[in-house]
């Protein structure tokens, strides 16, 4: 017989929550080979220590810092109306030296 998964946390509840997708962009990715920080895209209401625990619990890896910037929704426009996009949250999380995430496997090195 199998065992049924240990049901989680309130607390693992939140942090499965809290990353929404890795930003990838050129920008992303020279950080990422630069200063081994990659981007996550995080709710508008995440705080530093939330992502710090959401990426190690998610990905295995030791966090070195996160780094959190609000990005503001792009006006766009319609003809003669104008519209906004949402504003959201953009983190930059630093790991440790020798730590790395590999998106397309899902596993860390």
């Amino acid at each position: 017989m199998s065992q049924a998964p240990t049901p989680l946390t309130k607390t693992q509840e939140r942090l499965m929550q809290v990353l929404l997708a890795p930003v990838v962009s050129e920008k992303s990715t020279f950080v990422a080979d630069k200063s081994n920080q990659y981007v996550f895209r995080v709710v508008s209401n995440a705080t530093k220590p939330e992502i710090k625990a959401a990426v190690e619990m998610m990905f295995k890896t030791q966090v070195k810092s996160v780094s959190v910037v609000n990005v503001r929704g792009k006006e766009k426009r319609s003809g003669r109306f104008v519209g906004r996009r949402n504003s959201w949250k953009k983190a930059y999380v630093a790991l440790q030296t020798g730590q790395e995430i590999n998106f397309a496997e899902g596993e860390t090195k």
